[in-house]
């Protein structure tokens, strides 16, 4: 399976566009305001939040060293850490706490016991599928980086979600045929539950409203209630603009920008960097920079 720049930037950049739209209609009243405030640069751009600012971290660790060192992954999250990007509550302090010499094993530890079951591994999962082209290797790396600060099984299976969606959609498996596919690894019941009513939903050519996306699927920051929420909205609209698909995210409400950023990132491995909207938000060249590393990276 061979990775054209289309797909390579359509991934990185659905994702950060995904993140970067969706993060004006992240949370309540307050949340808004604050976003209103910091939420774009000097000249006007679109932020992103920490769901894209993960994403380039994992993708240039694994540039700078040639391989995946979850150590070297770790202390580069921990030192991109900035509260100005929206990070979750126990994840900064799981950062804070590697930032300041702690290995990241005892740090997720000494917040989640059980680690962490939301959606911080599954945000920045995708581009694994640009690396690890062999599918059991991708779902090692998968694991081995939601490990770091996502280590309970949902919020792997979660992240497993993302990146071997990817994967198929790489190889150009329909939606159907990709919800078969992933059922062979997912063993978290209220996962299977959720994908079976994708099932449903795809099969019959139902198109959900934003209530029954929220009572079936979810909206939170949970793996469960945002990882099958994002997987629904893509495959349901892999044929649609990418504005039309964001308009049902927003309309859904909840973790707007970090759905927005995992369905983003599906539409555009599935349908190209060109199709994407022509919006600029910041820091273009940097992720035009890593996208084009990783396609000499993989070549």
């Amino acid at each position: 399976m061979s990775l054209s720049r289309e797909q390579i930037q359509g991934c990185l950049f659905g994702l950060a566009l995904g993140d970067a739209l969706g993060a004006p209609y992240e949370g309540g009243m307050l949340e808004r305001l604050l976003w209103k405030m910091i939420g774009s640069t000097k000249e006007g751009y679109a932020k992103w939040t920490d769901d894209t600012q993960m994403t380039l971290d994992l993708l240039e660790s694994i540039l700078e060293i040639g391989h995946l060192d979850e150590q070297h992954l770790a202390n580069k999250f921990a030192h991109s850490y900035r509260w100005r990007r929206g990070y979750g509550a126990g994840t900064a302090k799981i950062l804070k706490r590697i930032k300041a010499g702690e290995s990241f094993q005892t740090a997720a530890k000494a917040v989640y016991p059980n680690g962490s079951y939301g959606n911080g591994a599954a945000m920045r999962s995708s581009v694994l599928a640009l690396i690890y082209k062999d599918k059991q290797a991708l779902i090692e790396a998968t694991t081995k980086t939601a490990h770091i600060t996502h280590a309970h099984p949902l919020a792997v299976e979660g992240a497993l979600l993302i990146s071997l969606s990817t994967h198929f959609l790489l190889k150009q498996l329909s939606p159907p045929a990709i919800l078969v596919e992933l059922i062979a690894y997912i063993k978290q019941p209220s996962l299977i539950q959720r994908l079976d009513v994708i099932n449903d939903w795809l099969t019959t050519g139902y198109l959900a409203t934003p209530k029954e996306i929220i009572g079936l699927l979810g909206h939170g920051m949970t793996a469960e209630s945002s990882c099958p929420t994002a997987l629904y909205v893509a495959f349901s609209h892999l044929h649609q603009p990418f504005e039309q698909m964001l308009s049902l995210i927003i309309q859904c409400g909840g973790d707007v920008d970090t759905i927005a950023a995992m369905a983003g990132t599906l539409w555009g491995t599935a349908n190209g960097y060109k199709q994407l909207p022509k919006t600029i938000i910041e820091d273009y060249q940097r992720l035009l920079s890593v996208a084009e590393g990783v396609e000499k990276f993989v070549r």
